[in-house]
């Protein structure tokens, strides 16, 4: 509990951000920030610019001294549809409130569960990666517009 509820909302949220939660053995960098043991399977990928965290406690819902509900600002750019490989441009702003407690003495997100949201470039580089990996020809060309798609978004 030394962590402000803040700090650990802001760690997942730069993790998250940073592709964290693209893929399963990087989820392990997020655990200690949250109270869910596994990440559900997720078809779309919510693409940011920006996400702001109110260190500001006001700004905060505080239930009790062990809970708290932070409101999270995020800048959406669009969507990347994983079964498809299809980004949807939706510029946009999205508020998320995370409901924080303490769990075992330590500040844990407890709620909600949202599909990653993911920044620009990563976003850019996790389907290039996937794109040097893919052996179907039809699957690189889909992959390849897709990075087309996400460079116009920026």
């Amino acid at each position: 509990m030394r962590r402000s509820p803040a700090e650990v909302v802001k760690r997942y949220v730069l993790l998250d951000q940073k592709g964290a939660r693209l893929d399963a053995p990087s989820f392990e960098t997020v655990r200690p920030y949250i109270d869910w043991k596994e990440e559900p399977a997720w078809s779309r990928v919510a693409v940011i610019q920006e996400t702001t965290v109110p260190e500001d406690y006001r700004k905060w819902e505080i239930l009790n001294n062990l809970e708290v509900i932070i409101p999270v600002t995020f800048h959406v750019r669009g969507a990347v549809y994983l079964d498809t490989a299809i980004f949807v441009p939706e510029d946009t702003t999205e508020e998320v409130r995370f409901h924080v407690k303490v769990v075992g003495n330590y500040w844990r997100i407890i709620a909600p569960v949202i599909p990653p949201h993911v920044g620009l470039k990563r976003m850019v580089s996790f389907a290039r990666e996937a794109e040097a990996h893919e052996q179907d020809e039809t699957q690189r060309i889909v992959l390849a517009a897709l990075i087309d798609s996400l460079r116009k978004a920026k």
